[in-house]
C-alpha cells in the first residue's frame, strides 16, 4: 500500500479518536458537580486528581506498549487502545459516583497509547525528512478532532452532562471497526525485536533514550513545555465558567476554535516554514508563541480577545511536530516504539505533577481564601515554564553542533 494512503487510514483513525477526546471536554465540571454535589471550585481539584489517576496509568503503560508496538507491530497495540478508550467513555458515562469515574479514567491512561503509536507509524513509514510535516499533519487530525468534538459536546452537553460521553464511546467503536478492516500494518518483520520486559518500564525505556546526548536534551524541553501545555486542558472549562459565566455551548465553541487554529498551523503553515527555518527555529518560534499566549490567557480583561490569544497560541503546533522530527531521526525502526513509549511515559509523568498543580493553583486563586482573586494565575505558571522550555533549547542548540542531522547512533536492538 502507498505511503499516502496508508497515512490517510491513519489521519481518519486519529481524526474519530479526537472527535471522542474533544465532545466531553465542555460537560465534564457540571458532570463531577452533579456525581460530587461540590461546588465549581471543588469540582477543579477533583478533575485535576481525575487527570492525575490517568496520567499515573500512562505513566506505568505506555513503555510496555511502546515495546509490545516493536514485538507485535503498531497495527494490534492500536486497535487493542482504542477498544480500551470505548470502554472508558461507557464507564464515565454511567457513572453513579466518583469512584466509578476514577476507574474510568485508569482505563483511558492504559489506553493512553493512541497517539504515540501512531507516531511510531509514521516513522515507521517516512524517511527522517519527511516526518516532521506527516507529525504535523496527525496534530492537524487532532485538530480538526477538536473543532468537531467540543462543538458536539457543547450542543450534547444541553441534553445532561452524561449524553456526550455515549456519543464520544460510539465514535470510539467506529473507530475500533474502522482500523479492524482498513488500517495496514506499517512494521516490518525484519524490523521487529522481541519484547524484552527490562526495557517495557518506565526506567528502562529512559534509560535507553539517555544514551544519547541530544535525544535526551530534547526530552527535557518537552518536559517543560508538556508541564506548561496542560494548563489548558486542565482548567479551561473552569476557567472560563468562573471568570465570564460561560456556557457549556459556548466552551465548545472556543474549543472549536483552537482546533481550527491548530489545523491552519500544523496542515498548512508548518509544511511552508519548515522548509524554510528547518525544525529548531520552527520549535523556537513555537514555544515563544505559547508563552506569550498563556500571558494571554492569564490577564486577559475581556471574553472575546480570547479568540485573539487562541490565534496566537496556536503556533504552539509547531513544537511537538519538530521536536519530534529530530528525535526519531535518532533512533532506529526497530526502537522508534520504544522511542514514543518513553515519551508517552514522560507525558504521563507531566501530567501525574501538571493537572493537580493547575486546577489547585486555580482553585486556591478562585477562592475566597486568596491572597488575590486571580483565577488566569495557572496560565501565568504555564508561561513560566514554557520560557525555561525555550531556555533549555537555546542551551542544547549551542551544545549540539550537528543539531538536525540524523545520527548514525542505534539504540539497542
Amino acid at each position: 500500500m502507498r505511503p499516502q494512503l496508508a497515512f490517510a487510514f491513519l489521519f481518519v483513525t486519529v481524526l474519530l479518536d479526537s472527535i471522542g477526546f474533544g465532545i466531553i471536554m465542555p460537560v465534564v465540571p457540571h458532570l463531577i458537580m452533579e456525581i460530587s454535589g461540590d461546588t465549581l471550585t471543588d469540582a477543579a481539584r477533583i478533575s485535576g486528581f481525575l487527570m492525575f489517576a490517568f496520567a499515573a496509568m500512562q505513566f506505568f503503560a505506555s513503555p510496555i506498549l511502546g515495546n509490545l508496538a516493536d514485538h507485535f507491530g503498531r497495527r494490534p497495540i492500536l486497535l487493542c487502545s482504542l477498544l480500551a478508550m470505548a470502554l472508558n467513555y461507557l464507564l464515565m458515562g454511567w457513572a453513579p459516583t466518583l469512584v466509578w469515574l476514577f476507574a474510568g479514567r485508569l482505563i483511558a491512561g492504559v489506553s493512553a497509547s493512541t497517539y504515540g503509536t501512531a507516531n511510531a507509524y509514521i516513522a515507521d513509514t517516512f524517511p527522517p525528512e519527511q516526518r516532521a510535516q506527516y507529525f504535523a499533519l496527525l496534530g492537524a487530525a487532532f485538530g480538526i478532532g477538536f473543532v468537531i468534538g467540543p462543538a458536539i459536546g457543547g450542543l450534547l452537553g444541553e441534553l445532561g452532562p452524561r449524553t456526550p460521553f455515549y456519543a464520544a464511546a460510539v465514535l470510539a467503536f467506529i473507530n475500533v471497526i474502522y482500523g479492524f478492516f482498513i488500517l495496514p500494518e506499517s512494521l516490518k518483520a525484519e524490523n521487529r525485536r522481541n519484547f524484552d520486559i527490562s526495557r517495557a518500564n518506565p526506567l528502562g525505556a529512559f534509560k535507553q533514550v539517555l544514551k544519547y546526548p541530544l535525544v535526551t536534551a530534547l526530552t527535557a524541553v518537552y518536559f517543560f513545555y508538556m508541564l506548561g501545555h496542560f494548563a489548558l486542558p486542565s482548567v479551561w472549562a473552569f476557567f472560563t465558567i468562573e471568570k465570564f459565566d460561560w456556557s457549556t455551548r459556548q466552551i465548545g465553541i472556543s474549543l472549536s476554535w483552537v482546533g481550527i487554529a491548530m489545523i491552519f498551523v500544523q496542515a498548512y503553515l508548518i509544511r511552508k516554514v519548515l522548509p524554510l527555518w528547518g525544525p529548531v527555529k520552527t520549535a523556537v518560534v513555537g514555544l515563544v508563541a505559547t508563552a506569550i499566549s498563556f500571558l494571554g490567557y492569564a490577564f486577559i480583561p475581556n471574553a472575546w480577545m480570547i479568540y485573539l490569544v487562541i490565534a496566537v497560541g496556536a503556533l504552539q503546533g509547531f513544537v511537538t511536530p519538530s521536536l519530534q522530527s529530530i528525535m526519531s531521526s535518532r533512533v532506529p525502526a526497530n526502537a522508534q516504539g520504544e522511542l514514543q513509549g518513553a515519551l508517552g511515559s514522560m507525558n504521563g509523568l507531566v501530567a501525574i505533577i501538571s493537572p493537580p498543580f493547575m486546577t489547585e493553583t486555580f482553585a486556591y486563586f478562585s477562592s475566597s481564601k486568596a491572597v488575590f482573586y486571580f483565577p488566569g494565575a495557572p496560565f501565568l505558571a504555564a508561561a513560566i515554564l514554557t520560557l525555561v522550555a525555550f531556555v533549555l533549547l537555546l542551551k542544547t542548540i549551542k551544545g549540539h553542533a550537528s543539531f538536525i542531522q540524523p545520527s548514525n547512533e542505534k539504540l539497542e536492538a
